[in-house]
């Protein structure tokens, strides 16, 4: 099995009904990249995560997300 972390931002968008929905996330090569694309992100869009993921892409095998950076009105289910 080969670990690897994945770093991504995610921007959220809110529709005319008025409610988050996530974007197209942006993969980032560390932890700090992300933070800094998803800071970047939040300021043309509702709000925006960076979090980073382990896990094998061969398996489909992950660990749960762990949040990074929150930037904006973020939704409450992100945790």
């Amino acid at each position: 099995m080969s670990t690897i972390t994945y770093y991504v931002a995610l921007p959220f968008i809110r529709t005319e009904e008025g409610t988050l929905v996530p974007g197209e996330g942006v993969e980032a090569q560390n932890e700090h990249q992300a933070k800094s694309r998803a800071r970047t992100m939040s300021l043309s869009v509702a709000a925006a995560i960076a979090f980073s993921r382990k896990g094998d892409a061969d398996l489909g095998d992950f660990e749960p997300a762990e949040i990074l950076a929150r930037y904006g009105d973020t939704p409450d289910e992100v945790d």
